[in-house]
């Protein structure tokens, strides 16, 4: 297992929101990576695999349009 503090934190969109991305856990090749995130609205702390976060958008970076598809129905860790 590996945790990485990302500094600078990402901005993420969460199934609860915006907020932004401070730590990564990476628990070895057969799990998804974990996102430890704090969301803007509310300041709470959520943990999300990577089937449920997407970048924010970034016109400097091109992605003008961020889309939450449905994946399989998992709740937060």
């Amino acid at each position: 297992m590996s945790i990485l503090q990302l500094n600078p934190p990402l901005p993420v969109v969460t199934p609860k929101g915006e907020g932004y991305a401070h730590v990564l856990i990476d628990y070895g090749a057969e799990f998804n990576l974990l996102w430890v995130c704090f969301l803007d609205d509310s300041g709470e702390c959520w943990t999300y695999d990577n089937t449920q976060i997407r970048a924010q958008k970034n016109l400097t970076m091109g992605r003008t349009h961020v889309s939450l598809h449905s994946a399989a129905a998992t709740a937060p860790v």
